[in-house]
């Protein structure tokens, strides 16, 4: 198939209608004059499919009686009707522009107009009648024209995902690349229509295939007419098909959505923009924020900083907002030439870019979709392009392949204070069906696919393994729910086989839920939820010695000595994204709060803590990550800061004050509340404070201020900092010793929860 057909079809159509168009006019006696027959919408592009109708509007200028304008229209009309489906209307220059004024399908079909046979200049006009009044009212149309898309999606369905989609009708198909050229035409907005030419050619020739072979002129794709559509299109299957399909569909609706943005933002903007130069707020390294978009500065030399991709997109998803075509662009030229690519193995840092990335929940899904479209994602993940619009034909799936570990992810991202290692969650979300596309069982193949992956990203091997578990897995406890007796000893004992801790066990646990969330009502139900948590339960009584909570660090004999002198010491280490810091102290009330309080106001982002108390003194081991233009760190001015803030923190507090309400001003995306458990544990005589939250400025400060004010000691933190998330576990006693009451725990827990919201 091929436009060139499609417009062979278009003109057999002119031939026609202009040999009835001379004959009906010769019957009646008049001249053609003032008279005309003039093609609209797809028939005006020149686009028949096989069932097409044809649009066609008849022009007069109110010269003949009703009578003999009634009898022109019929002879045009007869021979037409035996063989062809008419959709036709007749209208002066005047009434033509007055429907249009009041009916957006009359004008959008209008800005195609093209004549067939008559009066040329009478179509002429009505052209730029039509094309003007578009322009000079597109400030009120293109939200008109944003709702009736809205609407007919919301019907339709989108293209890309549908089991049996509408070409024409359904989101990002043909009438969606009709409105985009509109759009193009009103001049409200730039619109590249160049990014979607194949995509239109795409859609085109699956329609008029589906037209030739089901022998309707009916636009949706049912599952039983794909083979021979496939066929006739010489595919060698119909998922390779419908691969093609899914992917054209998501360029249109990628491209409309990025127009939609472009259009709000000068709408917000109005003239102002031709009179202001834009505002930019630096966000991160290399990055601003300038008309509601992520930018790259413009003098960056993306070759020296590989990570500033995967910054942008995290930034990106984490404040809601989408990365301008311009970056994209500078982004996509630097790695297709080479430049910006990543080490093997990923910095932590990297690594935890693109967690924040899948940790975003919502957002992540247009910033995901857009650097898979601007094929950026496949040089930092090659392994996703065999994924790419891969279908699931069959009832269950309501996604293609790769958009349904994304949607997996966004559930997944609202499990992350359900588990103490979200990271692991969200990698093992984003990537469980890695193993599709092929005859062997996909749970192994994914499990060999997920290995040099998850060690490219930098993983530990400890990690490594508990992810392939996942990947493996991920199936096992649903699966193990629905068909085994929950009370027969041998089904708690399958799990205990392959499920080796109860860290593995609750990330499973959230991957089965967000995998089936994803799925949908198909796959997934409160029954089937409530059988899974109830084996869960099961397991998790017959694991014994399992914890989930880290070790408490250990003090070496060197740090012992020195920490016998009583004497404050800051020792700094200069790494390549940051510092690692060791701060021995004399021990005191509020010491943790007072250090993350002067790293915080010194511009240092906390990665990870570990502390301990020991006698009088504390060992302190602090890794953390300089914010934008933060001033280079000396050890002994930070010595010196904290020497300060011993005898009077209010500086401290005023500075992170001050930073909060900065930070509030910027757009963030809406996170779950924090989660604050507690247990004791008689192993070290401490209660266990365990708060996971999502990572701000101040944080571990208002959490040690919160232990201050309940008038109870640290005795040792384990702090870690997951992409976006925070998990900080405190061993805590009363002042006096000893483990805190459950009364007592209960009333230090529900503080730190009023602090932190």
């Amino acid at each position: 198939m091929s436009t060139r057909e499609r417009r062979e079809r278009s003109n057999e159509s002119d031939r026609f209608l202009f040999s009835l168009f001379n004959a009906a006019v010769e019957e009646i006696g008049k001249s053609s004059k003032a008279l005309a027959v003039a093609a609209v919408g797809g028939y005006g592009r020149g686009e028949l499919a096989p069932g097409s109708d044809l649009d066609i509007l008849i022009l007069h200028q109110g010269q003949f009686s009703q009578d003999r304008l009634s009898e022109f229209v019929n002879k045009l009309l007869y021979p037409l009707w035996d063989i062809k489906s008419v959709d036709h209307s007749v209208r002066t220059r005047a009434e033509t522009k007055d429907a249009a004024d009041s009916d957006l399908k009359v004008a959008l079909g209008l800005l195609d107009i093209r004549l067939v046979a008559g009066d040329a200049d009478l179509v002429a006009a009505v052209q730029n009648d039509s094309i003007e009044s578009w322009r000079k009212n597109a400030g009120n149309r293109m939200p008109e024209l944003k709702k009736s898309l809205a609407s007919r999606h919301e019907r339709a369905g989108e293209l890309a995902y549908l089991l049996e989609p509408d070409v024409k009708e359904a989101r990002g198909g043909l009438r969606d690349i009709n409105a985009l050229r509109a759009i193009a035409l009103s001049g409200a907005a730039n619109v590249p229509l160049e990014r979607i030419s194949w995509a239109e050619s795409k859609l085109n020739d699956v329609r008029e295939t589906l037209h030739q072979t089901s022998k309707r002129n009916k636009d949706r794709l049912l599952f039983q007419e794909q083979d021979a559509v496939a066929r006739g299109l010489d595919y060698v299957d119909a998922d390779a098909m419908m691969s093609d399909v899914a992917q054209a569909a998501r360029s249109v609706d990628y491209l409309l959505e990025f127009t939609w943005h472009q259009l709000e933002q000068r709408s917000k903007d109005g003239f102002g923009r031709f009179l202001r130069k834009p505002r930019t707020d630096a966000v991160a390294k290399n990055l601003s924020v300038s008309q509601k978009e992520i930018v790259i500065n413009p003098l960056t030399d993306i070759a020296s900083d590989p990570m500033l991709g995967l910054r942008a997109a995290a930034t990106a998803a984490q404040l809601g907002l989408p990365i301008s075509l311009d970056s994209y662009s500078l982004l996509s030229r630097a790695l297709d030439e080479g430049k910006a690519l990543l080490p093997n193995p990923w910095p932590r840092e990297a690594r935890e870019h693109l967690i924040s990335l899948i940790g975003a929940g919502e957002p992540m899904v247009s910033i995901f979709e857009a650097l898979d479209q601007e094929e950026i994602i496949f040089h930092w993940l090659p392994e996703w392009r065999p994924l790419r619009s891969l279908p699931q034909r069959n009832a269950l799936h309501r996604h293609t392949v790769d958009r349904h570990m994304v949607e997996t992810a966004v559930y997944a991202a609202s499990l992350t204070r359900k588990v103490h290692r979200p990271d692991l969650l969200l990698f093992a979300a984003l990537f469980h069906d890695i193993g599709k596309g092929d005859a062997e069982d996909h749970s192994i193949r994914g499990e060999r696919l997920i290995e040099p992956l998850a060690a490219r990203i930098g993983f530990e091997t400890e990690d490594v393994e508990t992810i392939k578990i996942l990947v493996k897995h991920h199936l096992l406890l649903s699966a193990t729910a629905t068909r085994r007796d929950l009370d027969d000893p041998a089904t708690i004992h399958s799990i205990l086989a392959v499920i080796p801790d109860l860290n593995t066990l609750e990330l499973l646990h959230a991957l089965s839920i967000a995998d089936g969330e994803a799925t949908g009502s198909a796959g997934w139900s409160d029954w089937k939820a409530t059988l899974v948590a109830d084996l869960v339960s099961r397991v998790k009584r017959a694991m014994t010695g399992s914890t989930t909570i880290a070790k408490q660090p250990e003090i070496s004999p060197e740090q012992l000595k020195i920490a016998e002198s009583g004497v404050l010491q800051v020792n700094l280490e200069k790494r390549e994204n940051g510092y690692s810091i060791e701060i021995i102290s004399p021990d005191k009330p509020g010491l943790l709060s007072i250090v993350a309080g002067v790293l915080n106001t010194s511009r240092l982002d906390v990665r990870s803590a570990r502390t301990k108390s020991h006698g009088s003194s504390a060992v302190m081991k602090w890794i953390v990550t300089p914010e934008l233009y933060a001033p280079e760190i000396k050890a002994e001015v930070l010595r010196h800061e904290i020497e300060k803030a011993f005898n009077d923190v209010t500086h401290i507090e005023e500075k992170l004050i001050a930073r909060a309400a900065a930070y509030a001003s910027v757009p963030a995306i809406p996170v779950p509340d924090p989660i604050v458990e507690t247990f004791n544990d008689a192993a070290t005589q401490a209660t266990i404070i365990e708060v996971r939250s999502h990572d701000r400025p101040g944080l571990l400060f208002r959490i040690g201020a919160g232990i201050t004010q309940s008038r109870i000691d640290i005795k040792s933190a384990i702090v870690t900092t997951l992409g976006a998330e925070a998990i900080d576990t405190l061993y805590v006693t009363e002042i006096s010793g000893g483990a805190l009451s459950d009364e007592r725990a209960d009333e230090v827990a529900e503080r730190l929860r009023h602090l932190l919201k």
